[in-house]
């Protein structure tokens, strides 16, 4: 594992909870971030949008390809044979990122949101229980949720950032910030339970990454406004945040024993995401 990864340097809050992974989960994770990090920086890169797309199209050919001489795609194709991983959800992370290949992204829908929010980071989470040796399709399901509830939490905390972009995933005030952040605290209930399918030794590590991120957005809604959510620059949970949450993990890792009652909060948001996608073909 390179010590300068994309995990470590794009995801600092990823990176913290990894601490608490064993050394080879942390680099198969790792080398699942540099492969959806690297799509991802082809979207966001500065430049023509044809150049883009080019990159894009080459990329993505030479992964079906298997080009083994781009070791990115090497170590992903790695991890697909290891953990069983569907190529389906690949493909789907791959028509997220090129929605956002446009000269002006724009959602109107909840529907559209849950979707988007699916193809680019529900997938991550996915591939992440698969490599965490989940099974159970609730569980996946679960997983699932956390990679929504996090692309939410990213969703509401760049609205500037994106409008510089020419990205409107949500309205650019700050009542549809709360109620999206409000949408991502319901995925984020529901991905709770689903953890306690995780092999013991891991699930602390999971835990941590959900509070911190989650944490993201509780900082956000200090904010108050628009107007304070302006000049915010990039909202982030500064280190002695996420020591303090990494405490408040242990009471989550406590409380994850006792917890039988699966609320499925998000059955109906599932119900509208697989109007457009077969969870089944993806498990």
């Amino acid at each position: 594992m390179n010590e300068q990864n994309y995990l470590s340097i794009y995801a600092k809050s990823f990176n913290w909870a990894g601490f608490f992974l064993p050394k080879q989960v942390y680099s198969d994770c790792s080398d699942l971030y540099d492969f959806c990090r690297y799509i991802d920086n082809i979207a966001d890169e500065k430049g023509e949008l044809d150049t883009k797309l080019k990159n894009f199209n080459t990329f993505k050919e030479d992964f079906k390809l298997k080009n083994e001489n781009n070791q990115i795609i090497k170590n992903m194709w790695s991890l697909i044979n290891k953990f069983g991983i569907s190529q389906k959800i690949i493909d789907d992370l791959f028509d997220g990122v090129e929605a956002d290949i446009k000269s002006k992204v724009e959602i109107n829908t909840d529907k559209d949101l849950y979707v988007y929010s699916y193809r680019v980071a529900g997938t991550v989470g996915l591939m992440m229980a698969k490599i965490l040796n989940v099974k159970e399709r609730s569980a996946l399901l679960g997983a699932i949720d956390l990679g929504i509830a996090m692309q939410l939490t990213n969703i509401s905390r760049d609205v500037i950032e994106d409008e510089s972009n020419n990205r409107f995933y949500i309205k650019k005030n700050f009542d549809e910030i709360k109620r999206i952040l409000k949408i991502a605290d319901k995925f984020y209930n529901n991905s709770f339970i689903s953890i306690k399918k995780i092999p013991f030794f891991l699930r602390f590590s999971i835990l941590v990454a959900r509070r911190v991120y989650r944490q993201i957005g509780n900082e956000i809604l200090k904010k108050e406004n628009l107007e304070n959510y302006n000049k915010s620059g990039k909202i982030y949970v500064n280190n002695l945040g996420k020591v303090l949450h990494t405490v408040l993990s242990i009471g989550d890792l406590i409380k994850l024993y006792f917890v039988k009652e699966d609320k499925k909060l998000t059955i109906k948001e599932h119900e509208i995401i697989m109007q457009d996608i077969e969870y089944n073909e993806r498990f």
